[in-house]
């Protein structure tokens, strides 16, 4: 199985963020992409609270400064390097991590992520 194209690295701001939608109904499943301080990596877009998205807007992961990733919902604050919840409803749990690779300057998911 090959790895899914999400988007050219050019097209990511460092610091930066895009969400991403697959599937339909049930099977929908929602990430994004958070580059910062020349790391990229991939969650699953799920606060872990309730569930709920994290983006207050399309591709807004980030808090006012792009120090921290930001619930919209509940304003829990994440680390960026690893999703660890600092502040909020879910201070101590985290983001589920996505596996990705970068290959000729684009950011795909990995097979096994699929």
């Amino acid at each position: 199985m090959s790895p899914t194209l999400l988007c050219r690295l050019d097209e990511l701001g460092d610091p930066g963020s895009r969400g991403f939608r697959f599937g339909s109904g049930t099977e929908t499943r929602a990430i994004f992409v958070v580059r910062h301080s020349g790391r990229v990596l991939a969650y699953e877009n799920s606060c872990p609270h309730t569930g709920s998205p994290l983006d207050f807007r399309p591709d807004g992961f980030f808090d006012i400064e792009k120090r921290h990733i930001l619930c919209a919902t509940h304003g829990a604050l994440f680390r960026i390097e690893d999703g660890y919840c600092l502040a909020g409803p879910c201070a101590g749990a985290g983001l589920k991590p996505v596996a990705i690779t970068i290959d000729s300057g684009c950011i795909c998911l990995s097979p096994s992520a699929d």
